[in-house]
This record gives structure tokens, C-alpha cells and sequence, in this order.
């Protein structure tokens, strides 16, 4: 067990959290001490282990299943977590939809899929957290962006798209949520070194970075952890980009 860290006594859900980013930064928020609502929404195997290794962390880790471009399962997300630790401290919005596919081959079905996972799914989750939260005397909310949505690749116009739109809602989110003390922050990864489903393409040759390789998922899940952290209470409304310099935020 862990001693105790900067977020202990803190409550945490982090959408996508069964692999890859999400996994990562649910373990990073945990080893600062903060106890974990895993959300996944088919990856059941693979969001059981990462609950096991919360707990082996020594904090405390539910496990909950949610298509939460749903609204009303977005909500259960909430509520569940709140009955199971008592308040809700932190909401990290990481679930996204990724595919690689040319402007002429996308399907009206990719198109709202990409819009709904991306934002949809950051919205409904946002729009019932924040009252806990702001109950809770404020907190963190954390979405993850994209650098394809500053740099605009080919091939990406429906994930561009929604990944755009985390921009404008986080700047959206910081200025209403600001009275409650809640920050709004969004985290923009460069390209990561994950396991990529069959349509996301492949992971682009190196360098195309001042860094000469892709990110790592822990590189991402600690500028989340910072953002969540007490030292991180005067900056809301910010794209963090965290890119090894393949774009200048």
C-alpha cells in the first residue's frame, strides 16, 4: 500500500478506463490516493484488471458499464458513483471515437458515432457531475482532446471535428463552472503509443515529433494528475498540450 497522496479522501471517475490513456490515468489519480469509479462500456475483462490494480494501490475502485452517449446511462455513471463513495471530486471525460477514413467513405452512421462518443458522451457526463462536485466544494474536470484537431490530418474530418468541439466546450465549461470552484481543463495528446483498434490507422513513423517518438500513456495521465491536483487551482479554461513538440500550443 501507498502512503497516503495529494488527492486522498478524493473521488474520481475516468470515462474509457479500462486501457491505453484512460487505465493510465486512473492509476495515476489512484497513487496520489484518490479512489476510482472505473467506467468502460464493453472492455469487461480488460476494466476488471485495471479495478484489481487500483486496488492493489490501496484505495478503494468500483467498476461500472455505461454507453454514456446516453444520457440517462451518462447519469447512472454519476449516481452510482456517488452512492458508492459518498461525493464526487473529480471527472475525467476520456472516452473518443478514432477512425481513419477518407471524407468521401464516411458514413452518416461514423459520422454521429464520432460526434456522440466524443462529445456527446463529454457533455451528459459533465452536465450531471457538475452538481455533485460543486456539493463536494469544487474540483477537477479534465477532457481529452487530439493534436489531429490543431494539425488536421487527412483521413480524420469526423474526429477533428468532435475533437474541436472539446475546445470550445471546455472554454465553455471553465467560465460557467468557475463559481462552483470547478476547474475545466482539457489535456491535448500528441500521438501515443496504444493498443489502436482496426480503424484508427496506424501509428505514424518517427520522428514526426522534437521528441523522435511516439507519447506514452503515463505522459498523458500525469499532466491530468497535475491538473487535478492542488497546485493546479488557478488554471482553468487551458488546452495542455502534451505532444513532444509536434505542435506549438
Amino acid at each position: 500500500m501507498t502512503s497516503p497522496g495529494i488527492l486522498a479522501g478524493k473521488v474520481a471517475i475516468v470515462t474509457g478506463s479500462a486501457r491505453n490513456i484512460g487505465r493510465a490515468i486512473a492509476l495515476a489519480l489512484a497513487a496520489q490516493g484518490a479512489d476510482i469509479m472505473v467506467h468502460a462500456h464493453t472492455s469487461r475483462d480488460d476494466a476488471e484488471r485495471t479495478a484489481a490494480e487500483l486496488k492493489a494501490l490501496g484505495v478503494q475502485a468500483g467498476l461500472h458499464f455505461a454507453d454514456i452517449a446516453d444520457p440517462d446511462q451518462a447519469a447512472g455513471l454519476i449516481e452510482v458513483t456517488v452512492v458508492r463513495f459518498g461525493r464526487l471530486d473529480i471527472l475525467v471525460n476520456n472516452v473518443s471515437f478514432r477512425s481513419h477514413r477518407m471524407l468521401a467513405d464516411i458514413t452518416p452512421q461514423e459520422w454521429r458515432k464520432a460526434l456522440s462518443a466524443t462529445l456527446d458522451g463529454t457533455f451528459f457526463c459533465t452536465q450531471a457531475a457538475a452538481k455533485p462536485i460543486a456539493g463536494a466544494g469544487g474540483g477537477s474536470i479534465v477532457n481529452l482532446g487530439g493534436v489531429a484537431s490543431y494539425l488536421a490530418p487527412a483521413g480524420r474530418v469526423h474526429a477533428v471535428t468532435a475533437k474541436a468541439g472539446i475546445v470550445g466546450m471546455t472554454r465553455a465549461l471553465a467560465t460557467e463552472l468557475a463559481p462552483s470552484k470547478i476547474t475545466v481543463n482539457a489535456v491535448v495528446p500528441g500521438v501515443i503509443d496504444t493498443v489502436r483498434g482496426a480503424n484508427a490507422g496506424v501509428l505514424p513513423k518517427f520522428p514526426d515529433n522534437l521528441a523522435g517518438r511516439p507519447g506514452r500513456p503515463d505522459e498523458i495521465a500525469d499532466m491530468v494528475a497535475y491538473l487535478c491536483g492542488p497546485s493546479a487551482r488557478y488554471i482553468t479554461g487551458q488546452m495542455m498540450h502534451v505532444n513532444g513538440g509536434a505542435y506549438f500550443g
